[in-house]
């Protein structure tokens, strides 16, 4: 069994960005060669219930365009999925399954984590991004297989422990989202080990935690967490703060960003951007514009490691438009700029 990150974005039905599909590849092929035949399972938004709107389907056309299989319909006791070649199977989105998203440690996550062992004779995660996550995919099927890292899953890891142990300074960490839970202690974990933390969106409103870890004092070297203002619809951050955020990213050796800072998704799932916003605002982002710009000639882009793009324009850089990357991409490009 194959745990992978198929949380991708889907538009009209097509695939928009494959980079997390592309990334599973290689452990894919490795167990491939090594004989295995694989389940793979994965997961696409946050369904309440089966809805044809977050089908894996397009992904199981890609694997078949990849793998050079003809996706065919099966059931796997009542897991529904496509057989993509001889050797390889892709579950339909677990999360159609409410037991998924419950704590193994339950009786109901743990019979569900119990049956999606029966997947294999051994697990493999390769599902970086959600491997903070106690689903029954994540941490309950480990608890009755043999588990493995995935290829992407260990050059994630080895890429962040170098940040955290090795990094070239002025190390800047950008923490933004809603998940307060995981985040927080983010915040609180990067102060002592960035030389600046630049906080937004929902958790920039945690004001009584975040003064607290403002003023902790860290031994040996100065550290500085600076919170950025909410516009009044608190949908973004305001164009000052975005202001102090890029000067800041322009003093950066290394760079870590997670999470967006603004709203990027409404009840209606329409993209929100911030192409409105820029469009009326004058700031320099020449200092970021210009290190990022070296990763590729001709390339002008900002970047965001999270799902969404956030920054989509620049009344001085007007050119500039979003990309993607893996964590370990941006970690490998910016410690080398």
């Amino acid at each position: 069994m194959l745990r992978i990150d198929s949380d991708v974005d889907i538009e009209n039905g097509s695939i928009a960005d494959d980079t997390r599909l592309a990334a599973s590849l290689p452990t894919i092929e490795l167990l491939i060669k090594k004989g295995a035949d694989i389940s793979i399972v994965g997961h696409l938004g946050r369904p309440e219930e089966e809805d044809k709107k977050f089908t894996l389907e397009p992904i199981a056309q890609w694997f078949g365009n990849k793998l050079k299989g003809e996706p065919e319909l099966i059931t796997v006791g009542k897991l529904k999925g496509w057989k993509i070649t001889d050797k390889v199977n892709l579950i339909e989105n677990i999360r159609f399954f409410p037991e998924e998203e419950k704590n193994p440690s339950t009786s109901s996550g743990r019979a569900f984590a119990r049956e999606l062992a029966l997947l294999g004779d051994i697990y493999v995660n390769d599902a970086f991004a959600v491997s903070h996550r106690e689903h029954a995919s994540i941490v309950g099927v480990a608890k009755f297989l043999p588990s493995y890292a995935g290829l992407h899953l260990q050059k994630e890891v080895n890429e962040l422990s170098k940040i955290l142990s090795v990094p070239k300074r002025p190390l800047v960490v950008l923490i933004g989202g809603a998940k307060i839970e995981t985040k927080l202690p983010l915040v609180e974990r990067m102060h002592r080990v960035a030389d600046y933390v630049l906080v937004g969106g929902e958790i920039a409103e945690q004001t009584r935690v975040l003064i607290k870890v403002q003023h902790e004092k860290i031994v040996g070297r100065k550290s500085a967490v600076l919170v950025s203002e909410s516009n009044q619809e608190e949908t973004d951050i305001t164009p000052k703060s975005v202001e102090n955020f890029c000067q800041i990213l322009g003093l950066a050796a290394t760079i870590v960003w997670n999470g967006p800072v603004g709203v990027i998704n409404t009840n209606n799932d329409e993209r929100i951007t911030n192409n409105e916003v820029f469009e009326d605002m004058d700031i320099d982002l020449t200092p970021v514009y210009k290190k990022l710009s070296k990763m590729d000639p001709d390339a002008t882009w900002f970047l965001h490691i999270s799902k969404r793009m956030l920054l989509n324009g620049s009344s001085k850089n007007p050119s500039m438009k979003g990309s993607r990357l893996t964590l370990s991409e941006v970690v490998e490009v910016l410690q080398n700029v």
